[in-house]
């Protein structure tokens, strides 16, 4: 093989590769560095992703005092305003189990960034007071610690609790929820906290009443935003972000984890549905866990809780790394007016 016929083969192999990337996902697997502390849904999601958690240096540190691994205690029923009876720690630290856990048998699937997040509650030394009506037991988890379970569901805090009684972690990612006496989900939401008129074990982006009244999610558009200009948004009009530490060659994954509760995989969309953009620059991509997701110009795009409305655009600049999408694919760097 001649040096033309090389340099022609090791071309294709790369136009292959990059192809891939863009159109699989290309494999890659979710990095741990697009930030420590998590956002959630709660009073302060204006904060934004890694702000507005503990004061500790260390954010899987509980606020309230102690460490992540500070014993439960006596556990006792409260009443959380807007939710109702809730179970809670010792110190009036709400206490939360996750739905993709499993009671029968107890098994923990939050680990890593997640258990930084929601810290395990360790086994040792809890009881129950006589309201309680769910029995105490315990799992041992991944890294051979015990895990306190509540009618053998995991049990957690919250690390955005920053004072006995509160209750952020409420209906967080659609997933979360605080203990009810008898182990099920407490109903309700907290005061400014996020929406729970879906089902509580309803999936993620599952919509809500008012939510049906308003187009499909599935589509690309443009809006003309008066201070950056022209943006990309879904069909809800929601604002289309792409993060700084994500890359599109080679494909990554930055944002996993507890970042996932604010920041939300747009879905794939027809080609059909889109509008205003170079149908070229909308592809799917494979997402580490399996799920696709929308890319404009091979950068995942997501949308931002804390936009409360058609055409808000408070993600954008967030820690210097979420930036909204141009009608061309690029980012847009202009602050947010």
């Amino acid at each position: 093989m001649n040096k033309r016929q090389v340099s022609l083969a090791s071309a294709a192999v790369t136009v292959v590769l990059l192809t891939a990337a863009c159109e699989g996902g290309g494999g890659s697997s979710a990095t741990d560095d697009y930030g420590k502390a998590p956002a959630g849904n709660s009073s302060k999601i204006d904060d934004g992703y890694g702000s507005g958690g503990s004061s500790s240096s260390d954010p899987s540190a509980p606020a309230s005092g102690g460490t992540k691994s500070a014993e439960a205690g006596r556990l006792a029923v409260r009443d959380a305003p807007g939710i109702g009876s809730v179970v809670a720690d010792a110190k009036g630290r709400t206490l939360y189990r996750f739905d993709k856990d499993t009671a029968g048998p107890s098994a923990s699937r939050c680990d890593g960034d997640c258990a930084k997040a929601w810290p395990p509650v360790p086994a040792d030394d809890a009881s129950a007071t006589s309201g309680i009506g769910a029995a105490l037991g315990e799992v041992e988890r991944a890294d051979g610690t015990r895990q306190l379970t509540l009618a053998g569901w995991p049990v957690y805090r919250y690390v955005k609790d920053t004072a006995p009684g509160d209750t952020k972690g409420q209906g967080v990612g659609g997933t979360w929820n605080a203990f009810a006496p008898d182990g099920k989900k407490a109903g309700g939401k907290p005061a400014d906290g996020p929406d729970a008129s879906k089902p509580a074990d309803a999936p993620d982006d599952a919509p809500t009443p008012a939510d049906r009244a308003k187009p499909a999610a599935e589509g690309v558009s443009v809006n003309d935003d008066r201070t950056l200009g022209k943006i990309l948004v879904d069909g809800r009009g929601r604002t289309l972000y792409r993060f700084g530490k994500d890359s599109a060659w080679p494909m990554k994954f930055a944002c996993a984890g507890a970042c996932l509760d604010t920041w939300k995989p747009a879905k794939p969309v027809e080609k059909s549905a889109v509008r205003g953009v170079p149908e070229k620059l909308i592809t799917t991509v494979t997402r580490p866990d399996g799920t696709k997701q929308l890319a404009v110009d091979c950068w995942p795009v997501y949308w931002f809780t804390g936009d409360k409305k058609p055409g808000d655009t408070q993600g954008q600049g967030k820690q210097g790394l979420w930036f909204a999408v141009d009608d061309q694919g690029g980012k847009v760097t202009t602050p947010a007016g």
